[in-house]
């Protein structure tokens, strides 16, 4: 296969790791930026490009966009007017995504949009356990998922990259990021309340923390917690069922369990693979590679993405009735 990749910034190189790491060599990579360029053709060995109206779109077998949000539109209109598969990072504005939701479908394109902590080791042994049912139904959750905004790059300024304008902020970036897993536990909510706003200077402008809760079908009911302002990096979850609890912190490779059959608790390990170089410990590659592979086989025909379009949609209108919510107070 030969890949398109859009956009060379940080997640556009991930992306390229990603692809190197699954036996993908063929990759042409575009972006605006002749700095960014001349440094994944030097690490990477890739052929670069500077504009996309001078390439010969049929040697092209799929297209990675990895821009900032408030670009994924141009791309993936562009992916289906030339009626390639699509993998699209975490999307955090919702602009024309229900129009090209459409179109997509009309044109039997494939637009695979990110869900990368459902390949988390941990987080993928949590749902298994929820959707069993072998301790009843979900009740509640508590959900605390915090980091500190200057410690994302610490090579640029913040006002350098998208995570600082308002729409694109950071703790906002978030929100659907850990939606998108946490849906396929309770599905979507009926019901959802939420206070957002700036608690302190992060060197942007933007709403550094996000405090939602919501109702689900069945009574379920769940508080989810982002913030970009958090020292220490951070996601704590309290999962609680009919007969059991789950407590688990990302930095701890293990998952507690508490199986009220028995009045014992468990611990269930998993194994982490490596971060890279320059990001934390805890944000392993393995599930980034392996988010990537299934868009692949998917766009071969072998098996469905975990995500689509229009579930993306819906995550992101949670985050807007949450923050309409908070209009309103």
């Amino acid at each position: 296969m030969k890949f398109l990749q859009v956009g060379l910034g940080s997640m556009g190189k991930r992306r390229l790791r990603c692809l190197k790491k699954l036996g993908f060599d063929d990759i042409l990579a575009y972006d605006l930026s002749f700095e960014r360029r001349k440094e994944v053709e030097e690490k990477y060995g890739v052929v670069t490009i500077d504009k996309l109206n001078d390439m010969d779109f049929l040697e092209i077998d799929a297209v990675i966009i990895s821009t900032p949000p408030d670009k994924h539109d141009e791309y993936i209109e562009f992916a289906i007017k030339i009626k390639k598969p699509a993998f699209v990072e975490a999307s955090v504005v919702l602009g024309k995504l229900e129009e090209l939701e459409k179109a997509a479908s009309k044109a039997g394109v494939l637009i695979a949009p990110s869900c990368t902590l459902r390949y988390h080791a941990g987080i993928k042994k949590i749902i298994e356990i929820a959707k069993s049912g072998k301790y009843g139904k979900v009740t509640n959750f508590t959900y605390h998922s915090g980091q500190y905004l200057p410690d994302w790059h610490p090579y640029e300024n913040v006002k350098d990259f998208y995570v600082s304008n308002k729409e694109t902020g950071a703790a906002r970036e978030i929100v659907p990021f850990e939606l998108a897993w946490l849906v396929d536990i309770t599905g979507f909510p009926i019901g959802v309340k939420g206070f957002n706003g700036k608690t302190m200077d992060v060197g942007a402008d933007i709403d550094d923390t996000y405090v939602i809760t919501m109702k689900f079908k069945n009574n379920i009911y769940g508080i989810l917690n982002i913030d970009a302002v958090s020292r220490y990096a951070t996601r704590n979850f309290i999962l609680n069922m009919e007969k059991a609890q789950i407590l688990w912190r990302w930095d701890e490779n293990n998952i507690k369990l508490y199986d009220a059959n028995t009045k014992n608790w468990s611990t269930i390990e998993y194994a982490l693979g490596a971060a890279a170089k320059g990001y934390n410990k805890n944000i392993a590659e393995d599930m980034y590679v392996d988010e990537l592979n299934a868009f692949i086989k998917a766009a071969n025909g072998e098996g469905k993405f975990p995500n689509t379009l229009e579930e993306d949609i819906a995550v992101l209108k949670v985050l807007e009735a949450a923050e309409k919510s908070n209009e309103r107070k």
